[in-house]
């Protein structure tokens, strides 16, 4: 399937790495562009020399109010173009109500949701028809997870604040989505399975709730997120997709 994807050229934020980098790999496999961000400059340099002369990687913390406008203005000076961006960011810290602090909150509500917000806003007064805007969130949208109280909070609100850029955007062809991972086998993932109480459990959780009872690779995410950029997805907006193996029940 053609997704339509050559010279056209996207941000990728939370790039470096993970879920963000699996999206991005995929874009640049399929003829787009890429800039790609992380907050370790060498870290997003190094990332962006491994995906090719169709990547670039630049320093930025989504935190940052200066952080949309930097990336639009590089997408078009480097590639001379900028036709979507996907947002993700790095999740916030684990831990049950007593366990976090104002700060992480404010810290986390300033990264994850407020930064989303300021990217997704710059992106719609740039963008024309055939624009995409996405965000990388979690099936925690649909179903909290133990031990993941920030996120609970944060990633609904998120996925809400999408639903109501689609309606607002659809008339001008910029389309919105959400992507919703479940269990992916990121280093991310790895690591909260490690905080569990029982690892075991978890990886029993794993094999025996889910139907296709495996980890989801960053690869069949990365594949979903491209799609859903492209122009081979141009009647698609408004959806949070869930990207889980089954692991939600519901529709």
């Amino acid at each position: 399937m053609d997704l339509a994807l050559k010279d056209r050229v996207y941000v990728v934020t939370g790039g470096t790495r993970g879920l963000g980098h699996a999206v991005a790999r995929e874009l640049v496999g399929d003829g787009a562009k890429v800039v790609i961000t992380g907050r370790d400059g060498r870290r997003a340099a190094e990332a962006a020399a491994e995906l090719g002369p169709n990547a670039a990687g630049v320093a930025v913390d989504n935190a940052d109010p200066e952080a949309p406008g930097r990336l639009i203005a590089t997408a078009r000076e480097r590639f001379g173009g900028f036709d979507g961006i996907l947002v993700s960011v790095g999740g916030p810290p684990a831990g049950r109500l007593a366990d976090n602090t104002d700060a992480q909150w404010q810290a986390s509500f300033d990264s994850v949701f407020l930064g989303s917000v300021r990217l997704a806003r710059a992106a719609a007064a740039e963008l024309g028809d055939g624009g995409a805007i996405g965000f990388v969130l979690s099936i925690t949208v649909h179903e909290p997870a133990t031990g993941m109280v920030i996120s609970n909070g944060l990633r609904p609100g998120l996925a809400g604040f999408a639903k109501s850029l689609a309606d607002e955007l659809g008339p001008r062809g910029i389309r919105v989505f959400g992507l919703l991972p479940g269990r992916i086998g990121t280093d991310r993932m790895r690591e909260l399975d490690g905080l569990a109480a029982d690892p075991g459990a978890s990886r029993a959780a794993n094999e025996s709730g889910i139907p296709l009872r495996r980890y989801g690779t960053p690869e069949e995410f990365g594949r979903a997120g491209a799609f859903l950029l492209s122009p081979a997805a141009s009647y698609v907006t408004g959806v949070m997709l869930s990207v889980d193996g089954g692991a939600r029940h519901g529709f």
